[in-house]
């Protein structure tokens, strides 16, 4: 395990779910405050975390309280709410498991179509419910932040038309796009599994008992039943069906698979009592029921019925299995015809009109065992179902809900396009997986303080600048139940250790008074980190991170405290959030918030977070692709010709507003390097680092800071 310097202590090891089997391993906490998170509590060697040499970073010393980072976690669905799977039946969101193949969508020039995908992560917690109607019937139950797929775009269950909520949402003019309602699945009973054995035998087995004369001796009798198929799914249905009838039959390779077809395998009996029984079950009913009817369906299907360009049909040359076959259908309220065809062999087709929201009704309401035939991979997502919004209820409780991470960033939630929450690769460093164990899987250093006190007070230590929040982030919401940074300053400040802080997380205000006496003892800076200006941006990027405008109040509040903070607006999007107009409206905000200074970072793609963005990146905006693609060919840094251009479009901007001044200059006392480049490679802004002076003695830090995109991806 890659703990580097940070090695575990303890006397027996234990193992944390997802990881090698570490030492120091003190106990795994789940508790109700923080629903869906795993706290791992264990007792760290050491706290201090010494930076590898050829980084390029403006200090040599980082602590890291938590391995993991909750901010990252928005929570969407009730438990019960059915999530459409790839082989087209359905299970309850809560449910699903890693691995898990469902069915998501992508966009393929103007339409989105529905692919396979695979569950990543899958989360839970307790939410604000609201229902939404639609006008088909179909009913969500979410949190408000869920956000569900329109013919205008994404949009909120809730949010306002302006001010601090002011987002898109759902409204009564809205149309949800995919599926909508379908029908109630039955569990197998009697009356099902004899429809099933009608509808295959009938359609594709032989049956047959015949007496034949043998010269010289008695007559002899013959009983034949044999069934075969290439699909072993319904092959294993049928057997499974006949045993529990009484009916032994074996299993044996029929034909072996050649070039132009696959192996085809059989079940057989030759026993007089089984062939007879199986007459007895496959005989037309006097009185059917709508479980038979279910069952003969699937069972007729599964042996001469296909899906293919978009027609679902049963074919079969018994005028008697047609007319049959029809009037199930009917019956059971779908619209299909018979069409000859006009072939020799008199095989005519009962197909089933409607699309692809009927095909989708008769699967859930059938139960084929061929799976094959189901899927809804590469079909564009349109339908004819009346999915308007009709309500937006607010139910007033708190229920569970759950939310996946899919490799599309979607799925199909009661038959409609649902959002879903992203989970960052980062936690790869601790060899937990890059799913769930992201944001679900926090290690928790219990003993960080007395480690770092101790190593303090060594005489060796020479009181270099310690910096926080440079890998996860010190103040999620891990830090309101362990508040091991009030230890951790404290420790700072009373040995001399200038520091400084990086967070997104507003529970920094909490230590303010804290902060605010350490200054007065050390040198010590802050920065606040704003990824996405933009709130539609910020809402899919990082969900469950308080929004920009909150994070500008932190800023707030910081300055209001005398003290200085330095801003990150970072990462800039190529093509989204680096227009001037929203650089300009950025900036000024930060401005009016008594920000120190300002670097305005372009997006990196580093290993485990390139992956997922660029899956968002193809199915959010398509048509920049390309330019990601020319922008990111040598590796996870923008091009220079695009840090240089967004330079000069930011440098006026910084001006204007006051955020170009050298580090120092106003800024409360705080040194550091100016904020003023639009390369990210070169500069933290102003106040986010301690002040330093070269050269003089043991709180000096290194010459030539040089700023690294935080992991906000």
């Amino acid at each position: 395990m890659r703990w580097d310097a940070q090695r575990l202590d303890a006397e027996d090891p234990a193992a944390l779910p997802g990881m090698p089997t570490v030492r120091g391993l003190l106990r795994s906490v789940q508790v109700p405050e923080f629903p869906g998170l795993t706290f791992h509590e264990v007792r760290s060697k050491s706290a201090l975390n010494e930076v590898p040499a050829d980084s390029a970073v403006p200090f040599r010393w980082t602590i890291n309280p938590y391995r993991g980072c909750s901010h990252a976690c928005v929570y969407c669905l009730r438990g019960d709410t059915l999530v459409l799977m790839a082989d087209g039946r359905r299970k309850a969101i809560v449910d699903l498991r890693v691995g898990d193949r469902i069915v998501g969508t992508e966009r393929r020039g103007t339409y989105r179509h529905y692919v396979t995908t695979e569950v990543l992560a899958q989360w839970s917690t307790v939410k604000r419910a609201y229902r939404v109607r639609l006008a088909d019937g179909t009913e969500l139950v979410a949190s408000g932040d869920h956000r569900f797929l329109t013919g205008r775009g994404w949009k909120h269950i809730t949010g306002a038309m302006a001010g601090r909520e002011r987002r898109p949402h759902l409204t009564t003019n809205d149309e949800l796009l995919g599926l909508g309602q379908s029908a109630e699945s039955l569990e197998p009973c009697a009356d099902y599994r004899r429809g099933y054995l009608s509808g295959m035998v009938r359609g594709d087995a032989h049956l047959k008992a015949y007496r034949y004369q043998r010269v010289g001796r008695r007559h002899g009798d013959v009983h034949r039943f044999r069934l075969a198929l290439a699909d072993v799914e319904a092959l294993d249905r049928a057997q499974d069906y006949l045993a529990a009838e009484g009916v032994h039959t074996d299993r044996f390779l029929f034909a072996p698979a050649s070039e132009e077809r696959r192996a085809m395998t059989a079940i057989r009996t030759s026993a007089a009592t089984s062939v007879a029984r199986i007459e007895q079950l496959v005989a037309w009913p006097a009185v059917s029921s709508d479980a038979w009817r279910r069952g003969f369906l699937a069972g007729v299907f599964d042996a001469e019925g296909s899906r293919s360009q978009h027609v679902l049909r049963v074919s079969n040359a018994d005028d008697d299995m047609l007319d049959r076959t029809r009037a199930a259908f009917t019956i059971l309220g779908f619209d299909a015809v018979i069409e000859d065809r006009g072939l020799a062999n008199r095989v005519g087709t009962v197909r089933l009109r409607g699309g692809l929201r009927e095909h989708l009704r008769f699967i859930h309401l059938v139960d084929p065992a061929i799976r094959r035939k189901c899927s809804l991979n590469g079909i564009a997502v349109k339908s004819d179902a009346d999915l308007r919004v009709v309500e937006v209820q607010d139910l007033g409780l708190e229920v569970p809900m759950y939310d996946i991470t899919t490799g599309t960033g979607d799925f199909v939630a009661n038959g409609v396009v649902s959002h879903n929450c992203f989970a960052r690769g980062t936690h790869q460093w601790l060899e937990l997986d890059t799913g769930q164990d992201f944001d679900s899987q926090v290690v928790v250093k219990t003993n960080l303080v007395d480690v770092l006190r101790r190593e303090l007070s060594r005489r060796s230590w020479q009181r270099e600048h310690v910096a926080l929040g440079t890998n996860t982030d010190p103040y999620q919401r891990a830090e309101g139940r362990y508040r091991l940074m009030p230890g951790v300053i404290s420790a700072l400040a009373g040995s001399g250790t200038p520091f400084s802080i990086l967070t997104k997380g507003t529970l920094l205000r909490r230590d303010l008074p804290l902060l605010a006496a350490a200054a007065r003892d050390v040198p010590i800076g802050l920065g606040v980190s704003l990824a996405i200006w933009d709130d539609e941006l910020h809402a899919s990027l990082e969900p469950g991170v308080p929004s920009p405008r909150a994070r500008l109040d932190l800023v707030r509040a910081i300055a209001d405290a005398g003290l200085s903070c330095g801003v990150f607006l970072a990462p800039v999007l190529p093509g989204l959030t680096d227009r001037v107009a929203d650089l300009d409206a950025a900036v000024e905000a930060i401005a009016e918030a008594g920000a120190t200074g300002v670097t305005v970072v372009p997006l990196h793609l580093r290993p485990g977070a390139r992956e997922w963005f660029s899956a968002w990146l193809a199915r959010e905006h398509p048509a920049l692709v390309p330019r990601y693609q020319q922008l990111y060919r040598r590796g996870a840094v923008a091009a220079p010709e695009y840090r240089s251009w967004l330079e000069q479009r930011v440098a006026p901007l910084l001006a204007r507003h006051g955020l170009d001044r050298p580090a120092g200059e106003g800024a409360r006392g705080a040194g550091g390097p100016a904020g003023t480049s639009g390369d990210g490679d070169k500069d933290f802004p102003a106040g986010s680092l301690p002040a330093t002076r070269v050269g003089a003695g043991p709180t000096c830090t290194r010459t030539e800071p040089v700023a690294e995109q935080l992991p906000l991806l």
